[in-house]
């Protein structure tokens, strides 16, 4: 194995020695190797041989006339610092063997006599470095180049945005609704595996917004944990129906183990989208419990972020109540004093104290003034009060969206391809 790897590196060698018989005998012992060995006879005779060849790795003797180990070694660091430069002396010669790794900063000394097995050794680790280190460079200025080429593209791509942010003021406001209408969609897709529980994720996001507010969290941060929420069991895409619609606690250690897994594969889902960052860590950390019981990193007290918390309260709240966490489904009364009686231990007492002090239950919004229309008496510029929904289940439209003519278009198409009507409520003030 240590012969095949050397020979993968096919480099070329120079020994140095003014006895001919040591040259011989490195020359017959690096012949199967695959290497271009070349030889010199003396300091003087291996600095003519570098100047018209391209060495890899030099070995030289420590003691010879005119110009020693030492003396070639170090003038080779100098002229040639890529040279991989190793010394072969003897005990008596450690004085000059310390000037050579001073001045020469050579790879290693070998000590005479040698033993063939090291030596071939040294010479491929010799190599392997090299030629790592070559590589290590190599990707270093690729890295330092597209650096600079990145840094220029955002520079100009600074420039062009500053220079059209009054053009995109409305653009941004419909690609923020069109962003939030397309996480609900994802979230209605992923509720459509869920069967008779179908509606988990809706039901936990309205309570978590509710009470992620009652908490005094700033705008961002509740839309963030109401966004987490839609998205909590993104990460049970990869699972099978029968896991899904088992209850956690009845399930075997193995397929616990793997049901466990699907908060981390949710964070990694979302690691790309940038605006769900704080999202995605709520995500990972929804079953985590404060006495370290819960999954998947068995984080403890502060170490929970606080909208992974309130998912975990009002995500076990709905799960205790349609057989998602145990066998036996629980009334509402009995998963609030479920919540009750494991405050402080596995649930926030704060987010327990908001949740279950509203009665735990989803307040139905005050609507505005709103009609509801067909299809065919749809115009431009109406704005949805509901979200627009198929008899399957499946999102359509968010509330909030304004109707354009594609829209509008695109709406009647359905119903006329599909044959069914849509349940459509417009409000009766239109946005300004």
């Amino acid at each position: 194995m240590q012969d095949e790897t050397t020979e993968s590196i096919k480099s070329t060698l120079l020994f140095v020695d003014d006895e001919q018989n040591i040259l011989s005998s490195l020359k017959r012992l690096f012949r199967s190797t695959g290497h271009t060995v070349l030889t010199a006879t003396s300091g003087a005779e291996a600095l003519v041989v570098l100047e018209n060849e391209e060495v890899d790795l030099l070995i030289s003797d420590m003691r010879m006339p005119e110009m020693d180990g030492a003396k070639l070694l170090a003038e080779v660091a100098k002229t040639y610092p890529d040279i991989v430069r190793i010394l072969l002396t003897g005990y008596a010669d450690m004085d000059s063997t310390i000037r050579a790794v001073n001045e020469g900063h050579i790879y290693r000394y070998i000590s005479k006599p040698w033993e063939d097995n090291d030596i071939k050794i040294t010479v491929q680790k010799a190599l392997e470095t090299k030629h790592l280190q070559i590589e290590r460079d190599r990707l270093l200025a690729l890295t330092k180049k597209q650096n600079e080429a990145l840094k220029d593209l955002n520079q100009n791509l600074e420039n062009k945005v500053q220079q059209r942010t009054e053009e995109l003021s409305v653009a941004h406001e419909s690609l923020r609704k069109s962003y939030f209408s397309s996480i609900k969609t994802f979230s209605n897709l992923i509720e459509l595996r869920e069967g008779a529980v179908s509606g988990h994720s809706k039901r936990v996001a309205e309570s978590a917004q509710k009470v992620a507010a009652n908490l005094g969290l700033d705008k961002e941060q509740v839309q963030q944990v109401f966004f987490a929420a839609l998205l909590h069991d993104i990460g049970k895409i990869c699972l099978s129906d029968e896991l899904i619609k088992k209850p956690f606690n009845s399930l075997a250690p193995i397929d616990k183990k793997a049901v466990a897994k699907h908060p981390v594969l949710g964070d990694a889902l979302l690691m790309s989208f940038g605006p769900l960052h704080d999202a995605a860590k709520m995500i990972r950390s929804h079953h985590e419990y404060l006495d370290g019981s819960g999954y998947p990193d068995r984080l403890e007290g502060d170490a929970i972020p606080l909208g992974a918390k309130i998912l975990a309260v009002v995500n076990d709240y709905d799960a205790l109540q349609n057989g998602g966490l145990v066998p036996k489904r629980l009334t509402a009364e009995e998963s609030r004093q479920y919540l009750v009686s494991n405050r402080g231990r596995l649930y926030d007492a704060k987010v327990v104290d908001a949740f279950v002090g509203k009665d735990a239950a989803v307040e139905v919004p005050v609507r505005a003034p709103e009609v509801k229309v067909d299809e065919k008496d749809l115009k431009v510029g109406m704005v949805l009060s509901r979200d627009l929904m198929t008899k399957g289940g499946i999102l359509v439209l968010s509330e909030g969206y304004i109707l354009d003519e594609g829209l509008i278009a695109k709406i009647r198409k359905f119903c006329h391809s599909s044959g069914e009507i849509l349940e459509i409520y417009i409000a009766m003030k239109r946005i300004k």
